[in-house]
C-alpha cells in the first residue's frame, strides 16, 4: 500500500479523515476517475447497540418476573423497552425522514402506524430504500436524525 500512497494527494486522505471525525462516520469512499481512497475506523460503539444484546435480555425477563415490578418502579426499566421496540436499521446507509428536503416526514412521535408503512428511507449505493413499520402502533421516539449516517442495527424508532 505505501507504493500505492505515492501518488496520492495526502491531503485529501486527511480531509476524508476530518470529514470521518466530524460526521461520526465509521467510513468513507471517494472515487475520482481510476483512484479510489477508503477511508475507515474502528468504531466499538456501534457493537454496543446490535440487535442480539436486547434478544437475549427479552428472553432473560420472563425468568426473572418477581423482580420486574419493582424494576419497572425504577427509572432503569424505561431505557430497557424502547430498545426491545426499536426498528433496527436493515443497511448501512444516511436516513432521511422525508421523501424531499422539504417534504413533511413520513412519520412523528405520537403518530400511529400500521404495519408495512414506511417509517422513513434509507440511502445506500445511491439507492434510496424504504424502511416500513414491522409492526402496527404508536411512534414513541425517533432516534435518529434526518440526513444521519446510520449503521446495520442501529436502532432508528421505538413503535410501542
Amino acid at each position: 500500500m505505501s507504493t500505492k500512497m505515492t501518488g496520492v494527494d495526502q491531503q485529501l486522505i486527511r480531509d476524508l479523515a476530518g470529514i470521518l471525525n466530524d460526521t461520526n462516520l465509521t467510513e468513507i469512499e471517494v472515487e475520482l476517475g481510476d483512484l479510489k481512497v477508503r477511508v475507515s475506523r474502528h468504531a466499538p460503539a456501534v457493537h454496543a447497540i446490535a440487535p442480539p444484546p436486547p434478544a437475549y435480555a427479552a428472553t432473560a425477563a420472563p425468568a426473572a418476573q418477581p423482580a420486574a415490578p419493582a424494576a419497572s418502579a425504577a427509572p432503569a426499566a424505561a431505557p430497557a423497552d424502547p430498545a426491545r421496540n426499536a426498528v433496527p436499521s436493515p443497511m448501512v446507509g444516511t436516513a432521511y425522514l422525508a421523501p424531499a428536503p422539504d417534504a413533511k416526514p413520513f412519520v412523528e412521535v405520537g403518530q400511529k402506524v400500521k404495519e408495512g408503512q414506511t417509517l422513513l428511507i434509507i440511502e445506500a449505493m445511491k439507492t434510496m430504500n424504504q424502511i416500513p413499520a414491522p409492526r402496527a402502533g404508536t411512534v414513541t421516539a425517533i432516534l435518529v436524525e434526518d440526513a444521519q449516517p446510520v449503521e446495520y442495527g442501529m436502532p432508528l424508532v421505538v413503535i410501542e
